[in-house]
């Protein structure tokens, strides 16, 4: 992350810590609707465990560090003003849990970000087996607004995903938490920054940009992000379009594919989780640059190539700040 986008954060934090707004406290028991189901708290959950990078930043940005049993699947590291809280709780994993370290830790309250965390076909915790355990859970409304097609495990989307998903997220999981006010401040500041981007942006027309997730290697399909999935969303923010127009959150697309959408701009993914030798952002750049059939795409000759957290590409909190990154980088570049 470039000292801009830690410099953000931090006003970030700070715009949340000082705004005045003012939410009713929670009354229990409370039920939330959620993802097609009613779920019920009779008291604010003081071991919570979070699957995954969204549901655990939410919470760490809603001060609840000292309520989490642990956290786990973390493409990227902890935003940078959010170190020292995450510190506190326990990391599972980096990547998927088993549900024995789930219930390792007692937990009062799961919450996920992914259906392949938690979900009927997932392979870590089913919310059906949790509730016979007397576990509330909570699904991502981002992750329960696709549709699950064969094969592809996280769905597809008929419309461009927006951060009205997330609000409501950051709602409820402020509510569940008895920390209303908190929530609500969030939800402000980030209202604020979103609509700062549009109005910086909103003479810009025609850009195209092309996300890079990652790949197992240069010879394999890429994964990228989805034309309706949060990666559209940061285009379509910054005043352009995502050169994949698929249904897909995330698509495998070979190369051929990914020469024809001619994107104006290439925006290379810094994946921390270190799976993959692609996972970084500098061996990403690397390849484009030497492959001799890939170097000549114009966004590649025309050093039209920026960097973004991978996290961003993730329908979450990350996707406005990655939005903000690569929104600095393209007032350095020479665009069309």
């Amino acid at each position: 992350m470039s000292l801009r986008s830690i410099t953000l954060v931090a006003s970030a934090a700070s715009a949340i810590a000082s705004s005045a707004v003012h939410a009713e406290p929670t009354t229990y028991p409370l039920t939330i609707e959620n993802c097609g189901q009613s779920v019920t708290f009779q008291k604010a959950p003081q071991r919570a465990v979070a699957l995954g990078q969204n549901s655990a930043e939410i919470m760490l940005l809603l001060g609840l560090e000292d309520r989490m049993a642990a956290t786990a699947f973390w493409p990227n590291k902890v935003l940078p003003n959010l170190a020292n809280a995450n510190s506190k709780v326990d990391l599972l994993s980096v990547e998927f849990p088993t549900l024995e370290a789930v219930l390792s830790k007692q937990p009062d309250f799961v919450a996920a970000m992914l259906t392949t965390l938690l979900g009927p076909d997932s392979k870590v915790a089913k919310r059906d087996d949790l509730t016979a355990l007397g576990v509330p859970s909570y699904l991502s409304p981002s992750a329960c607004s696709t549709k699950l097609d064969a094969g592809d495990a996280y769905g597809s989307r008929d419309a461009l995903w927006s951060m009205d998903l997330l609000y409501k997220e950051i709602d409820d999981l402020s509510r569940i938490f008895d920390v209303a006010d908190r929530g609500q401040a969030l939800i402000k500041d980030f209202k604020a920054r979103e609509a700062k981007l549009r109005a910086e942006f909103a003479d810009q027309k025609d850009l195209t940009f092309l996300f890079w997730f990652s790949s197992p290697s240069p010879a394999d399909d890429a994964y990228l992000g989805g034309g309706n999935g949060p990666s559209g969303y940061i285009a379509d923010i910054l005043g352009g379009s995502n050169a994949v127009q698929t249904k897909a959150d995330w698509p495998a697309v070979g190369w051929e594919g990914i020469i024809a959408a001619k994107p104006t701009v290439f925006v290379a993914a810094q994946v921390d989780r270190n799976r993959w030798d692609l996972d970084t952002a500098e061996n990403k750049i690397n390849f484009l640059k030497s492959d001799p059939t890939v170097s000549q795409m114009e966004a590649v000759k025309s050093g039209r190539v920026v960097v973004m957290s991978g996290a961003a590409m993730n329908p979450s909190i990350r996707t406005l700040y990655g939005a903000e990154q690569v929104a600095e980088q393209l007032k350095t570049l020479d665009l069309p």
